[in-house]
């Protein structure tokens, strides 16, 4: 029984500034995570993942859904906000209960108060997928945070500068970790390397995360 208690500690910190403005939540989402799942199934059922295109013309390797008052789309005409899924032709799920209510404690703890997200990207990784490092730069507001909730697979998350060219540090990201942040470091490149294969008991194959953001 002492080994298995031993085991069962995780050295890792639950709350660990990673940047200036930036904080990555250990287990944050894990007490959610059956509502999560369930919330996430009744999106998806309404907005189905899709790959979308870039205004280069590439796929990306990255599926994507949304919820919440507007959603982000990329296509031929460039990266944009917008209230229509343009699949469906209808408005995008609303944001559960249960989403909001995560985003905002999260970014609350991580020392941004009074955020009030309405968009939530939902990503899906396959192994191989991946995100090139990027600025979340389409939104009107920059003083509002960005909060990341993984789910699924484990992942390699990429957090770096100003700059594109500043090296990231690289962080490894499992099931219910989350990751918010602004300030200094809201408008940081960041990614997610090639993920790896594996089996997730509750997500499969893949890794679901969501990511929400203040875009109007």
């Amino acid at each position: 029984m002492g080994g298995d208690l031993f085991e069962a500690i995780d050295p890792r910190p639950a709350r660990q500034p990673i940047a200036e403005g930036a904080t990555l939540l250990r287990g944050f989402a894990l007490a959610d995570e059956r509502e999560l799942i369930a919330a996430l199934r009744a999106i998806l059922a309404e907005a189905p993942f899709r790959q979308m295109i870039t205004p280069g013309g590439h796929t990306m390797s990255v599926a994507m859904s949304n919820c919440g008052a507007v959603g982000w789309v990329t296509d031929r005409k460039g990266y944009r906000y917008d209230a229509i899924d343009p699949d469906s032709g209808r408005p995008w799920p609303p944001m559960p209960a249960v989403l909001m209510d995560l985003a905002v404690r999260a970014a609350s703890e991580a020392g941004f108060a009074n955020f009030h997200p309405d968009a939530c990207l939902i990503n899906r990784y396959v192994p191989g997928a991946k995100m090139s490092l990027h600025q979340d730069k389409d939104e009107a507001d920059f003083t509002a945070p960005i909060v990341s909730v993984s789910l699924g697979l484990p992942a390699v998350f990429m957090f770096g500068g100003a700059k594109r060219s500043d090296k990231p540090q690289r962080f490894a990201l499992e099931h219910g970790d989350v990751v918010a942040w602004g300030g200094a470091a809201r408008l940081a490149f960041h990614g997610v390397a090639a993920l790896k294969d594996g089996e997730h008991p509750l997500l499969g194959r893949q890794r679901i995360n969501l990511t929400f953001r203040k875009a109007r």
